[in-house]
């Protein structure tokens, strides 16, 4: 059953309905206020079938916020495009207020407007210049750097050396998984990439700003369907006797069933309808995919809060297009069979590492993309 495709499409409907005419710092759009999408793991992964997706580009991005990443070079490295105009539009304003004439003065050029790099020079030299990609490809403290190196402000405590102290950056993503597996019932699994201190630095602030987990013991029907689910026979042969020496989790250990299911709720203020939602649903899918994996629990249920939820004036004609066609049932995916505990190994998973199963679309639909 495809019922995300469905919820998209009636989301897609609501906006052209319902939207309110704004001008915004790029473009027009047409707009809502206070949305939500709700899908049950169990119906499939949630990569939207009624327009092709770059699943590649995707991982790419999940994998880059969970390295930690905040420098478009491991993007353009893995031909993931989808922040190079963010990268090149920093670049392009600081290079007309004459920043960049650091760089030039290394490389024995002059600083002049008439040597600015093009957005396809610039990603170019991001590409094969490792100087010049640490300088010009890093975006500052977003995503990444929020999920697994918080900065730990020690307050008014001042160093011996006269600078301000502080703590052990907080890595927000070891931290919910070492909790879930301590106190999964917190009401406190939360990751928050609102660092408000560090707004300023970002190219962009988050679009979506923050997740919280939720877990729930799973029922000893539900802990059989998972047995038969993921036994070679699809067969559970349980004891004869189920008396009260009976033991659930002496039954359920040695066949590493899982005690818990696991259910992701991500927020977002800015939600770009027909080019980033699409990402943005499949991108928390995997990532509540991999969480689950990393805590032996279930994946149940993804929740997205939308704030803004806009279409760009260039892309009614496309979003009106993709509400007519009729979805196709959802695909599965198979994470890394090697994944250790702990997030340490991420700089060594690729996308190869990951695998779309029964994936069925329809072409996909160009828009411009609106930084």
């Amino acid at each position: 059953m495809n019922n995300i495709d469905k919820q998209y499409q009636a989301l897609l409907q609501d906006i052209l309905d319902n939207g309110v005419k704004k001008e915004t710092r790029n473009g027009g759009t047409i707009s809502v206020f206070g949305r939500q999408i709700r899908h049950k793991m169990s119906e499939g992964f949630p990569l939207l079938t009624t327009k092709k997706m770059a699943w590649k580009t995707m991982v790419t991005e999940l994998l880059w916020f969970l390295r930690g990443d905040t420098n478009i070079k491991f993007l353009v490295d893995n031909d993931c495009h989808i922040w190079d105009g963010d990268a090149y539009k920093n670049y392009e304003n600081k290079y007309y207020k004459g920043e960049a004439f650091g760089y030039k003065k290394l490389n024995n050029l002059e600083y002049s407007p008439d040597l600015k790099l093009s957005q396809e020079e610039f990603i170019k030299q991001i590409k094969t210049d490792n100087e010049f990609a640490k300088t010009w490809g890093e975006l500052g403290p977003i995503y990444g750097k929020q999920w697994r190196d918080w900065n730990n402000y020690k307050g008014d405590e001042i160093a011996p050396n006269g600078f301000e102290m502080w703590n052990e950056p907080i890595d927000q993503i070891q931290n919910l998984i070492n909790n879930l597996k301590t106190n999964p019932d917190s009401r406190r699994l939360m990751v928050n990439a609102w660092n408000v201190g560090e707004l300023d630095q970002m190219v962009l602030p988050p679009c979506h700003y923050g997740f919280q987990v939720y877990t729930r013991e799973l029922s000893f029907e539900e802990r059989i369907v998972w047995m038969k689910d993921n036994s070679p026979t699809r067969e559970v042969i349980l004891p004869q006797s189920l008396g009260p020496e009976f033991s659930l989790d002496e039954f359920f250990e040695p066949y590493g069933v899982p005690k818990r299911a696991i259910s992701l709720m991500w927020n977002q203020r800015s939600v770009d309808t027909f080019l980033g939602l699409p990402f943005n649903i499949a991108s928390y899918g995997l990532l509540l995919e991999i969480i689950a994996k990393e805590v032996n629990m279930v994946p149940d249920e993804l929740i997205g809060n939308l704030g803004d939820v806009h279409l760009y004036s260039n892309h009614v004609e496309q979003a009106k297009e993709q509400i007519t066609r009729e979805p196709y049932p959802l695909p599965t995916v198979t994470l890394p069979s090697g994944l250790e505990p702990g997030l340490g190994h991420w700089d060594k998973v690729v996308f190869e590492d990951f695998y779309l199963n029964d994936y069925k679309s329809y072409p996909s639909i160009k828009a411009p993309l609106s930084n």
